[in-house]
C-alpha cells in the first residue's frame, strides 16, 4: 500500500491496520511531510509520555490540541486507551482530519464499526512486498533476489539490521503487548507454543478441535479464540475452503499462512527447506494485498486459491503446481 493508496478527507479517519513495526508509523509521517509540509500534531500513544493516559485526560489533551491551532492529528496506537472512539468521534463533529493507526485489526474495526460508522476509511499494511523488497534494497527481479526475499521477508527494520534476533524479539512483543495485554492472557508461554506451531505449518490446514489439549490448551473453543486473537495482530491469517454452503465453511478446516516469511523462518520448529508452502505463501501474500477474498478448494482435485468477488468465484490459482521460482518474481506489484 502506497500514499496514493491512502484515502483521507476532513471530517474522516483514515485507519491504517497491521502488524507491528511493519511500518505504519513511518507511513504517516510520510503523509504528514507529503501532503501536510509537515504540519499537524503527532501522538504515539504507546510513548512512555503517554502510557498512563485515561479517557478522563482527552479533555486536557482536547485543549492541549486546541492550544496548537491544527486540525490534522495522527494518532498512533490510540486503541490501546479505553475509550478512544468517542474522543475521535468527537474530533470528527468538528471537522478535524485524523490519521490512526493500529496493530489490532478487531479491536480498531469493533469501535470504528459502532461509533463512526460512515466516517472513516479503512487501510492495511503489510510487510513489504516483492516490489517494495526490490525497491528498499536497490536489486533487479531474478530469481535469485526473489529466493532471498522468501527467506528474508519484509519487515523494515530487519532488512535494515539483519538481526535474526530481532524477528524473535518481535514475535514476543507481538504475544505479549497486542494479545497478553489486550486479552487478559496469563499463560504466555501456551500461546506462543501454539503461534510456532501454526507458522512452521504454512500452507497446511488446521483446525481447534484437531489442535484441542495441546499446548496445555484443553478446550477447543479457546484455541479458536487464540486463532483469532493471532490473526487480528496480523501474525497468521487463516484462508477457508470454498462452498456456496457457509456451513462447510466453518466446518472444514482452515489453511493456515504467515504475514512475514522471515519470521516464519525465524521461529518454525520444522527443518525441512518447504519450497513448495514458501511459495504458496507468497502467493497468498500478493493475493492478500490485493485485497481479495481467497479460499482453497478441495474436493475430487484441489485448488490452493479461489478469489471471489461478492462470492463469485473470479480466479483460480493452483500455486505449488503451475508457479515456479523463474516466473513467480514477476509478481512484482505484489
Amino acid at each position: 500500500m502506497g500514499l496514493t493508496q491512502i484515502t483521507h478527507a476532513d471530517g474522516f479517519a483514515s485507519i491504517i491496520s497491521g502488524m507491528r513495526r511493519c511500518g505504519k508509523s513511518t507511513v504517516q509521517l510520510q503523509i504528514q511531510a507529503k501532503y501536510f509540509k509537515d504540519k499537524g500534531l503527532f501522538l504515539h500513544f504507546e510513548d512512555p509520555r503517554l502510557s498512563n493516559i485515561e479517557s478522563s485526560d482527552f479533555e486536557r489533551l482536547y485543549n492541549e490540541i486546541q492550544k496548537r491551532k491544527t486540525k490534522i492529528l495522527f494518532f498512533d496506537e490510540i486503541q490501546i486507551v479505553k475509550g478512544w472512539e468517542f474522543f475521535v468521534n468527537q474530533l470528527l463533529r468538528e471537522d478535524f482530519h485524523l490519521f490512526i493507526t493500529g496493530s489490532n485489526a478487531t479491536l480498531l474495526s469493533k469501535e470504528l464499526g459502532t461509533h463512526l460508522t460512515g466516517r472513516h476509511f479503512s487501510n492495511e499494511l503489510f510487510p513489504f512486498s516483492y516490489k517494495e523488497y526490490l525497491d528498499y534494497k536497490n536489486l533487479t527481479p531474478n530469481e535469485n533476489s526473489f529466493s532471498n526475499y522468501l527467506q528474508e521477508g519484509g519487515m523494515p527494520d530487519f532488512l535494515r539490521t539483519g538481526e535474526k534476533k530481532y524477528l524473535n524479539d518481535l514475535l514476543n512483543d507481538i504475544l505479549i503487548r497486542d494479545i497478553s495485554v489486550h486479552h487478559g492472557i496469563r499463560d504466555v508461554n501456551s500461546l506462543r507454543q501454539l503461534a510456532v506451531y501454526l507458522l512452521s505449518n504454512i500452507g497446511n490446514l488446521v483446525s481447534a478441535n484437531s489442535l484441542s489439549g495441546m499446548f496445555g490448551i484443553k478446550s477447543g473453543t479457546t484455541i479458536m479464540d487464540y486463532f483469532s486473537y493471532l490473526q487480528d495482530a496480523y501474525l497468521v491469517d487463516f484462508v477457508p475452503m470454498f462452498d456456496y454452503s457457509v456451513k462447510k465453511q466453518i466446518r472444514n478446516p482452515q489453511k493456515i499462512y504467515a504475514t512475514d516469511l522471515g519470521i516464519y523462518h525465524q521461529n518454525k520448529i520444522t527443518f525441512s527447506p518447504n519450497e513448495g508452502y514458501l511459495l504458496e505463501n507468497a502467493v497468498y501474500l500478493h493475493l492478500r494485498r490485493q485485497g481479495h477474498e481467497i479460499y482453497y478448494f478441495k474436493n475430487k482435485g484441489e485448488c490452493d486459491f479461489i478469489t471471489t468477488h461478492n462470492g463469485i468465484p473470479e480466479n483460480l490459482l493452483y500455486s505449488k503446481r503451475t508457479i515456479k521460482p523463474s516466473n513467480l518474481f514477476q509478481l512484482g506489484n505484489g
